[in-house]
C-alpha cells in the first residue's frame, strides 16, 4: 500500500486529497478502475485494453488495487486457471471520481476534442 504522508487526515484540508491521490496513484490505476467499471474483466482482457503496460506492472496495479480494497480477485480452480478481477463495493465509490476524470480528461487534454481544435494550426489567411 502506499505511504500516506499523514497518519491523521485533520492536518489541512487538503489531506483528505493527498490521501486519495496517494490511494490511487500509479500510471494505470486510475484506468484499470475505470475499465473495471463496466464489469468484471480477466488479466488478458485487461491486458489488451491496456497494450503498453507490462504484465508485471498490471500484475502489481492490481495487487495494489486489491490490497486497498478497490478490486476484488476471484480465483477458479480450473486448468488453466481463471481469474477474474471487478470492483468491491468501495472500488464502485470511486466511479463518480473516475468518471469526473475522464470527462475532465475528454475537454482539456489533446485527447478531447475541444483542445485539439485550440492546437492545430490555424489556416495561412487566402492570398497572403
Amino acid at each position: 500500500m502506499p505511504r500516506i504522508r499523514h497518519k491523521r487526515l485533520d492536518c489541512s484540508p487538503g489531506c483528505a486529497v493527498e490521501a486519495t491521490l496517494e490511494l490511487i496513484d500509479g500510471k494505470w490505476k486510475g484506468v484499470i478502475l475505470f475499465h473495471l467499471l463496466h464489469g468484471t474483466m480477466r488479466f488478458n482482457a485487461l491486458r489488451k485494453r491496456l497494450p503498453t503496460v507490462t504484465q508485471r506492472m498490471l500484475t502489481a496495479q492490481l495487487r495494489e488495487l486489491e490490497q486497498d480494497g478497490f478490486v476484488l480477485r476471484t480465483v477458479y480452480a480450473e486448468v488453466p486457471p481463471k481469474v477474474e478481477y471487478s470492483l468491491t463495493e468501495r472500488g464502485r465509490t470511486l466511479e463518480p471520481v473516475i468518471t469526473a476524470l475522464k470527462q475532465w480528461g475528454d475537454t482539456h487534454t489533446r485527447f478531447g476534442t475541444d483542445t485539439q481544435r485550440e492546437t492545430e494550426p490555424e489556416a495561412a489567411p487566402a492570398g497572403g
